[in-house]
Order: C-alpha cells, then structure tokens, then sequence
C-alpha cells in the first residue's frame, strides 16, 4: 500500500515550508480558509484572488508576480508554484507546468482514468497533514475545517475511498476529525451550529450537489467576488481567528482584475486531440478535469504564461 511522507514531500516542495511567502487564492470558502492557515502557520502575504476566470490581485502580486504561489488551485505555467488536490492528467502526460504542482493527486500518480481514487478531501486538510497541525478540540472548531470542499459529506458518500487516503496519510488525528460523521446526531449538529453561524456573517452563496445520508441536508458553498465580497471574507477571516485561534491575515489592497475566458470541453474529445496539444494550442492557463467527461479550462491568452504584467 502506498505511503505518503511528510518529510518526502517538504523535500520535493521546499518552498511549502518556507515562512514570508506571498500567495493568491481560490476565491471561495476552501481558499480562504487556506489563506489563514498559511498566514498563522508560516506568515504568507495574501496577494489576491483568483475564481477560475478572473485574477484580483495588489500591487505587491504584480511586483513579485514570478514568485507567487496559488493555493487550492492548479496552474500551468511553470513559474506557477501551486497548491492544489485536482486530477489534471488524462493518462500519464507529463504536464511541464505542474513540475511545481505540490498535488496530492500527482504525488499519487493518479489520473482521469482513476477518477474514483482521486483526492477526496480538501486543500486544508492536505495542509493540516502535511504541517501536522492539530485544532482546538471544540465541535464548531471541526465544522468549521470539515465544512471545505464538503468533507464531511464527501467522507458520507466515498467512505471507502475516504479511509482509502486516510491510510495513505497516517500519523495524524483522522479519527478525531472523522468520528461520527455520518450520523443523524452531527448532521442535527451542523444545521444548528454551523450553518447558523455562517448565515449571520452572510458566508453562504449557493449549494453545491451532494446531500447529506441521514437529513438530506444540501451541501453549503462560498463563492466571492473581491470587488464587493471583501467584508464576507474579513467576517470569515475573524470566525476562524476565535474558533481555531489563527491570526488573521490583512486583506489585500486590490488594483488590478485581470479578466479570462472560462471554458468547458467533453473530456473524450480532448483524448483525441492529446492533452498537452490541447493545452497549447487554447493557451490555457489554468484547468481541471472535474469529472470522468468534462475538462474546465480558462485562458487568458498567453502560452504557458502568467497574465499579470
């Protein structure tokens, strides 16, 4: 069975370990949430925002723009250091730009074609993992972290493929996080403590497909726009400062948007057409496959180049 290391990983991807780094991320609930990690743990400058089709970033991002890494997101060009837990090969394509990719679905060389095997959980958790940092013991401290990416539900749902990469990543507290979860008691929980308190501080936009197995709860997501959303991810930014006790960080200055093309292609016609010829030729900067038949993709017209001048 395979083991992923710890030690192995901070030696592959130094950087990860590295304290004063300036960073931009996804822009919703699993980023943001990332973002106070990083600036509690290892003192990262958060330097804007990107949602898959438009970057907000400072002065400081454009600046340092060959030094930024992109946390829960996956970007090709290779000066792009990134964070992220997407599948993004088809077969075994050797994708230059995600040499620097720290993705636990890379280091477990999995692709399309395992699509059932990927990286269930979320980019905080992979964080918690890879530093081994523990949360104060408290329930809404858990709902809080749980709530990324629906863990929680997705630990319901893919139960074996859950305890799968638990195995994978030992030597760390999965069983306190994961203990009865897929019960009635916590989903009673969830609807009375966690949803109520995101509600009051307006950090929920939408839901996403998943429903829970006991009380049909729909899953919750976050999605911001910076341009008017700053408040949202402050509020969001102060909750995890008093439930999980990390400081938290300056909200960026933001000058510049930068706007892409968001895209969709069957996955099968990019099998045909070979995947890094794809990428080339619609100079895609960033994508995932987000499902057994879909690619998503976004361009901002440049080959294998960041787009911040």
């Amino acid at each position: 069975m395979m083991i992923l290391n710890r030690e192995d990983i901070i030696s592959k991807y130094p950087w990860i370990n590295e304290r004063g780094h300036q960073f931009i991320i996804s822009s919703d609930y699993d980023g943001i949430i990332c973002a106070s990690l990083l600036n509690h743990f290892k003192g990262w400058e958060l330097v804007g925002y990107y949602d898959m089709e438009s970057i907000w970033i400072s002065d400081n991002a454009k600046k340092n723009k060959n030094d930024i890494i992109w946390v829960d997101l996956n970007i090709l060009p290779k000066q792009g250091r990134a964070i992220g837990g997407h599948i993004i090969s088809i077969k075994d394509e050797h994708i230059p730009g995600f040499d620097t990719s720290c993705n636990p679905n890379i280091i477990a060389n999995l692709n399309s074609s395992n699509f059932k095997k990927k990286f269930p959980m979320s980019t905080i958790l992979f964080l918690l993992w890879v530093y081994n940092i523990n949360i104060p013991k408290k329930i809404l401290s858990k709902m809080l972290i749980l709530h990324s990416d629906s863990a929680w539900l997705k630990s319901q749902h893919y139960e074996d493929n859950f305890n799968r990469w638990i195995n994978y990543m030992d030597n760390f507290s999965w069983k306190w996080f994961f203990n009865n979860i897929n019960s009635k008691i916590f989903e009673t929980r969830v609807g009375e403590i966690l949803y109520p308190k995101l509600n009051s501080i307006y950090a929920i936009s939408g839901y996403s497909k998943l429903r829970s197995k006991h009380l049909k709860f729909r899953s919750r997501e976050l999605k911001v726009n910076p341009d008017w959303d700053e408040d949202i991810i402050y509020n969001l930014f102060n909750l995890f400062a008093t439930e999980l006790d990390w400081t938290p960080p300056k909200l960026p200055i933001i000058k510049h948007r930068i706007d892409g093309s968001k895209n969709q292609i069957a996955l099968n016609k990019v099998k045909e057409y070979g995947l890094n010829k794809f990428l080339n030729d619609n100079k895609v900067f960033s994508y995932t496959i987000t499902s057994p038949q879909t690619l998503s993709y976004t361009s901002f017209g440049y080959k294998y180049k960041s787009p911040i001048k």
